[in-house]
């Protein structure tokens, strides 16, 4: 998965620097508002990537004594900064671009440049889509897709492919309004997409930012995984009652679980730690992404009614 991630961001970084380079070249050649918008949010996202690869790197970091969990929530973390750039930086400066040029409209020269470089951003902007969408439907199983974004603990993938996706949408946006204003020879159409193109890329940041936020502050792990664990304690020789499983993304790939149980009343002590032992070491081989796991002895009460 880790793997895969970083494939398809080092893809979009490369064809975003690559696009962001021409659409600044066409921009500064015809003056087109909506070109100098593509290029504002391709060189966005470029950072973006960076900035995705760097949190993956940081978040590989093995845990250190002031962080005994690791650093996996960095890459939670990194994500929602790209989410708050795509806003500030992408939308604001687009929708300010737009506003200008709604105001003082100046004739795009050259309008064949703006086609040329969007037909090829288009294409390039359509591989880097492909690669994250491929991987997005392979991590995604037998999930739908806006369940799969939900579920997600990985955000990498999901930031990419929204980023592509609002890409992909904003060129078709930039063309029409070049073409648009070429044609009819109202030159605010170009302006009106800039505009059209800064709001595209402020509600792809508010999706992003929503659907990070919950992994940011401590999300726990998918009802499967939870359902897994009470799984795998039933039916043992000591255990009574299973009271709570807790659970909590310390990563894509580290879940941190803590498990309240009601052990039988007459076992020894060193029962209750061999037993401790065993469930540890089932429910890590059944669930690898599950690091850590901290058993609490505890009697069944009021407070743990429902599950069996």
């Amino acid at each position: 998965m880790a793997s895969g991630s970083k494939l398809v961001i080092i893809a979009a970084l490369i064809g975003n620097s690559l696009i962001s380079v021409t659409k600044f070249v066409a921009a500064s050649i015809t003056g087109s508002s909506a070109m100098l918008s593509e290029g504002i949010h391709s060189l966005v996202d470029s950072g973006n990537q960076v900035l995705l690869l760097y949190g993956m790197k940081r978040a590989a970091k093995p845990p250190d004594e002031d962080f005994p969990f690791g650093h996996g929530k960095e890459i939670y973390f990194w994500s929602f900064i790209v989410a708050i750039l795509i806003f500030a930086l992408g939308g604001g400066i687009s929708i300010y671009e737009g506003i200008q040029h709604i105001q003082h409209p100046e004739p795009i020269s050259n309008p064949m440049i703006n086609y040329i470089v969007l037909g090829l951003a288009m294409v390039f902007e359509g591989v880097a889509w492909y690669f994250a969408f491929r991987e997005f439907s392979r991590s995604k199983g037998r999930w739908g897709f806006l369940e799969a974004i939900q579920r997600a603990k990985n955000p990498t993938i999901f930031v990419v492919l929204f980023e592509d996706s609002a890409a992909m949408l904003g060129l078709m946006v930039a063309f029409a309004g070049v073409w648009m204003s070429q044609a009819t020879g109202i030159l605010i159409f170009d302006g009106i997409a800039s505009v059209i193109i800064g709001l595209i890329l402020i509600g792809t940041s508010i999706w992003l930012a929503y659907e990070t936020k919950s992994l940011l502050i401590g999300e726990s792990a998918n009802t499967a995984v939870i359902r897994g664990i009470r799984d795998s304690l039933r039916g043992r020789p000591h255990v009574e009652h299973v009271n709570e499983v807790l659970t909590m993304h310390m990563g894509p790939d580290f879940i941190l679980a803590n498990i309240s149980v009601d052990f039988a009343d007459k076992i020894s002590a060193e029962e209750v730690e061999a037993d401790i032992a065993a469930i540890d070491r089932a429910i890590k081989q059944k669930f690898p992404e599950v690091k850590r796991v901290f058993i609490e002895a505890e009697k069944r009460s009021n407070r743990f009614p429902h599950h069996s």
